[in-house]
């Protein structure tokens, strides 16, 4: 059954974008996940002491829960109190509560941040901020993960040259949620850091918009030799929060010379990408390349405005070629075929395609990720090809990505402006 649905899935998205759907790879045998973790049990790991469902509705109803009234209503409520929980008290936001997931990635910090923003709870948003500032090098990059006491690093894993972009991005979301500008401007004094730092690191990466960056790790956690999308797009989502903030310490020329860069590196990103269709890798003969969650990326929330018809349709491509057994996605159409869907990948594609006004899109992605919760009710990083939950879970990257598409469904529907 799980087959045939996803079969008919892909069929409904070729049919809907144009694509031709060639056969779909033979259903593999699922690697071993981590064991799933009870409510009570990856409560306890992470010192998060329990709370009352007074204490949560009390939370809940401090701030907003996009989807009141509709089908994700109960989906978006878990999704936040589980932010709730993996975000400490110092902003440090844990991607999991399994072992080798209890560490703060900057990318899910900052995804963490905007969905705490979006639905009313500044001051927990601005913790996570608070937090990456204090982690942030003098270089104003980033490492790949911190200690969640922001000590240092649980090991020897290479810097990623996203973060700074994630946090560059994240900052402006959450300012640009404040009640006015006065406020942002005064909520950006004890961050000023992060952004100068951020913006640094962003513009030397890029030679002042002139170059592409080098090879770095992205969210696929792994050594690269070659540029990937989930690099450059990231960091030019990062110049052109830069060059949005700027403007509030009273720096408009530095947010023209923000805008420019950022206006340099999208040609260079779309001349390097756009021949062989928005791959993972410009060199479309790179073994683990293909079409890649990445060129979410590319669209809103990440840039100012819906793009053209070559990155849509790569985005539509990806949905097809990365389709899992269970009818989930994986990171990028060259990934290993294990069978296993991810749902980072999915809440990410349903939050763009939600901020992109493709509300159908979303709300397919979204009805999928509400199907494959836990017992209790949180959103796994995998779904075996069987269907079952797998992995950590809950995860925050997913649970935030969740916030945000449904919030942006629903800014969508009331014409307001999207997180």
């Amino acid at each position: 059954m799980a087959r045939r649905a996803t079969t008919a899935l892909a069929v409904a998205l070729a049919l809907a974008t144009g694509i031709t759907l060639t056969a779909l790879p033979e259903r593999s045998e699922a690697v071993p996940a981590p064991a799933l973790l009870s409510t009570s049990s990856w409560r306890e790991q992470l010192g998060v002491p329990a709370s009352t469902p007074e204490q949560d509705a009390a939370w809940l109803t401090a701030g907003t829960v996009p989807g009141t009234g509709g089908p994700w209503e109960d989906l978006v409520r878990g999704a936040l109190l589980d932010l709730r929980s993996l975000t400490s008290a110092d902003g440090a936001v844990a991607a999991g509560p399994a072992a080798k997931w209890r560490y703060a990635w900057p990318r899910d910090s900052a995804f963490a941040a905007v969905a705490l923003s979006a639905t009313g709870h500044r001051a927990e948003a601005l913790r996570v901020l608070g937090f990456l500032a204090g982690v942030q090098h003098d270089d104003g990059g980033f490492e790949a993960r911190y200690l969640l006491d922001g000590s240092g690093t649980p090991d020897g894993r290479g810097r990623q040259a996203d973060g700074a972009g994630w946090a560059l991005w994240a900052l402006e979301r959450v300012l640009a949620d404040a009640p006015s500008r006065a406020q942002a401007r005064a909520e950006l004094q004890p961050l000023r850091a992060l952004l100068e730092g951020a913006t640094r690191y962003a513009l030397e990466a890029t030679a002042g918009g002139t170059a592409l960056p080098r090879p770095s790790s992205d969210y696929w956690e792994r050594r690269e030799a070659e540029l990937t999308l989930g690099t450059v797009a990231p960091l030019l989502a990062g110049l052109r929060a830069g060059a949005a903030l700027h403007p509030l310490l009273g720096q408009r020329s530095a947010a023209r010379r923000l805008d420019a860069a950022a206006d340099s590196l999208e040609g260079l990103l779309h001349a390097e990408f756009a021949p062989t269709g928005y791959l993972r890798y410009a060199d479309p003969d790179v073994e683990t390349g293909g079409v890649d969650a990445a060129v979410a990326f590319l669209l809103p929330p990440f840039a100012p405005e819906v793009p053209g018809a070559p990155v849509l349709a790569a985005f539509d491509a990806y949905q097809v070629r990365a389709l899992r057994p269970a009818g989930g996605l994986a990171p990028g159409a060259g990934w290993k075929a294990d069978g296993i869907s991810w749902t980072p990948e999915v809440a990410l594609v349903a939050m763009a395609a939600a901020a992109s006004g493709r509300e159908a899109q979303a709300a397919r992605w979204l009805d999928w990720l509400a199907a494959h919760r836990t017992d209790w009710g949180s959103l796994p990083e995998k779904v075996l090809a069987d269907g079952a939950p797998a992995g950590p879970a809950p995860l925050g990257w997913t649970a935030a990505g969740v916030v945000l598409a449904v919030a942006a469904l629903d800014a969508e529907r009331t014409g307001d402006d999207a997180p």
